[in-house]
């Protein structure tokens, strides 16, 4: 062992004592403690992977980044995971991936329309617009707040060419009803998964259904790189188009820091450029730079390992606080997850029912103050965000149950960071509010 070796080995063996004094388990105090809908869980291994990263001094793509992507991949059973810096550069790449002139007559162009929903978040439809396409607004079901099939059939038209949907609170939507009308129409289907990692939806994993999927690496999220997102596909053709649109556009294959893959690095002849143009040089799409450092996927590799038990805590937490307030469905709309589904909850949504006596404003202002952290269902109703305004898009059908999520829907935390004495004030909070409001 060489001495750099030593000294590094030395610096990671003092992270572990760092960590246990840096962050120590902090006790739980009803009333005191904040609760958040969800955080960052991680330990000295993350911290280690992270230093261990910082240590090469390879501050972009690298080793780490590509155990990770082969390692993510391997969980869903796909071919390909493409990092990015964001789920939500995620959802740019796999959206304007499909308007590659390498696809051919299925390239999206435009004025094309998008099928999605409006109440959703900003970074799912954004892209749509970013690629000068139309977006059609479809309403969702109360109770699951995923797209209402019936009127995602009723949306298709002849300029439709594909749907971009997210599985809301980690909550599948029907997926097999959702394929057959994609398939019937011969339209791209874009599953955005990032609040959905871990779902399964009759026994298969939400995001190995669609073209192309995307995850989120935001602390927010099931795992974490503090940013971070990844494309996955099963489509070489889209692979390699993702790739190109990820790392600027460029026609070239190379990783970072890597020449000549292709052997032919001055042969090629591609559009008006000279006849053996530097193929690191040609570039067949407008793209970004959108690529992650290795050091946020050396945080990644340790994560994915805590994947299952991640999951597990969310589904439980779900579970224990949909048993506790059983007894006020005369009050709210609880969640239901879809038929056939084992969902990896992302949070708990609950919406007022119109006849309570109180509003959804009174009840997070109480959760609030009594530092229970709460979130609206995202845009709530993208049409009616001021960003939007003079934005193309079309409305098909009416959005009777998007106005119902703006208006009375919110959601609570699930994520493993919650514990069971968490929950449990959780829970005589929700009760004591009701009680107070009901006199009961």
């Amino acid at each position: 062992m060489t001495d750099a070796q030593q000294l590094r080995q030395s610096i990671l063996e003092q992270v572990d004592r760092f960590c246990q004094k840096e962050f120590p388990n902090r006790k739980f105090i009803p009333g005191e403690t904040y609760i958040p809908v969800s955080g960052k869980v991680f330990d000295s291994q993350e911290v280690a992977l992270l230093v261990d990263a910082s240590l090469d001094f390879w501050l972009t793509t690298g080793r780490y980044a590509e155990q990770f992507e082969r390692d993510f991949r391997n969980f869903l059973g796909l071919r390909a995971a493409v990092l990015c810096n964001s789920g939500s550069s995620a959802n740019l790449l796999a959206l304007s991936a499909l308007t590659s002139s390498k696809l051919a007559g299925r390239r999206l162009k435009d004025g094309d329309e998008v099928i999605t929903v409006a109440a959703g978040f900003p970074t799912t439809v954004n892209p749509i617009i970013q690629n000068r396409l139309i977006p059609v607004f479809v309403d969702v079901e109360l109770g699951g707040y995923d797209v209402n099939v019936d009127a995602l059939a009723a949306a298709v038209t002849p300029r439709t060419k594909a749907v971009v949907l997210a599985h809301t609170l980690g909550n599948p939507f029907r997926l097999d009803e959702v394929l057959k009308i994609v398939n019937q129409h011969n339209l791209w289907l874009i599953e955005d998964n990032c609040d959905a990692l871990g779902s399964k939806y009759n026994g298969k994993l939400t995001g190995t259904f669609g073209h192309m999927s995307t995850s989120s690496f935001y602390p927010a999220h099931h795992i974490t790189m503090g940013e971070g997102g990844c494309v996955l596909t099963n489509d070489a053709i889209l692979e390699k188009i993702l790739y190109s649109f990820r790392d600027w556009g460029r026609d070239c294959w190379c990783d970072p820091g890597k020449d000549n893959t292709c052997g032919k690095r001055f042969e090629w002849k591609l559009g008006e450029l000279p006849d053996g143009y530097d193929h690191k040089y040609i570039y067949s799409h407008i793209g970004y730079n959108l690529k992650m450092t290795d050091m946020q996927a050396a945080i990644g590799v340790a994560q994915l390992k805590k994947l299952d038990g991640f999951i597990q805590a969310r589904q439980r937490n779900w579970q224990k606080l949909r048993d506790a307030l059983e007894s006020l469905e005369g009050l709210f709309i609880l969640p239901k997850p879809t038929k056939g589904s084992e969902p990896s909850w992302f949070g708990f949504p609950i919406t007022v029912r119109e006849d309570a006596p109180f509003s959804r404003n009174e009840i997070t202002e109480y959760l609030e103050r009594h530092k229970i952290a709460t979130r609206l269902i995202f845009a709530g109703d993208l049409t009616r965000q001021p960003a939007y305004k003079d934005v193309p898009y079309r409305v098909s059908g009416d959005l009777k149950n998007t106005n119902v999520v703006l208006t009375r829907s919110f959601w609570i935390g699930v994520y493993s960071g919650i514990s069971d004495v968490m929950l449990d004030y959780m829970i005589e909070t929700i009760h004591n509010f009701v009680r107070a409001k009901t006199k009961i």
